[in-house]
């Protein structure tokens, strides 16, 4: 089986593109959906973020105090890395799990806006970016998430710079709402299938 990885900035349209991926057989695992819910449900990580920022890290119905959270990870880089070090070993795990449970599937995929900051790269055997126009992906995170230019700017500047991902991928997928997606990701699963990345 062929792992791939798909990353890409804020609004550059990861989602979507594995969404596609996904209608092409091509299943993906949503490494930022799986962490909020294994923040949750796995007992390690429960145990070393209450160990770290005291019982109140979660309510009495178990549920995670996102604001505690939030507020300690946005107070200092080393809180970042700290939180980081508890919950990105076991989304690898997981994934890794997942993986191992996909049955007669050729190319299965992992979908992560922080790839290379969470050593995820690691895990695939190939990394498609997705890239937008900066102008567009504010627009789009504007709108999604409701958000000011402002508050979009300042995550973006907070993410890795587009084109250093862009440089490390092995694709580039183009979603600037003109270039039609499918030829693209196309191409992508055709290179892919060719052997070059087994």
């Amino acid at each position: 089986m062929i792992k791939i990885a798909i990353t890409g900035g804020i609004g550059s349209g990861k989602s979507y593109i594995s969404h596609l991926l996904e209608t092409m057989d091509v299943p993906v695992y949503n490494a930022d959906n799986e962490a909020k819910r294994l923040m949750v449900s796995d007992e390690g990580i429960r145990r070393k973020l209450i160990a770290l920022l005291g019982k109140e890290v979660y309510d009495k119905e178990g549920a995670l105090n996102k604001p505690l959270l939030a507020s300690y990870l946005f107070s200092a880089p080393e809180h970042v890395r700290q939180i980081n070090a508890i919950i990105h070993p076991r989304v690898r795990e997981d994934f890794i799990r997942w993986i191992g449970e996909l049955k007669e599937c050729e190319i299965a995929g992992m979908e992560s806006a922080i790839l290379y900051e969470a050593g995820f790269e690691n895990t695939v055997d190939a990394v498609v970016m997705v890239y937008a126009p900066l102008e567009l992906r504010v627009k789009r995170a504007m709108q999604r998430d409701n958000a000011t230019e402002q508050q979009v700017r300042a995550r973006i500047l907070a993410q890795l710079d587009d084109e250093e991902k862009r440089s490390r991928a092995d694709f580039t997928v183009l979603n600037d709402g003109t270039v039609p997606l499918l030829p693209q990701l196309t191409q992508v699963i055709e290179e892919l299938k060719s052997g070059k990345f087994v």
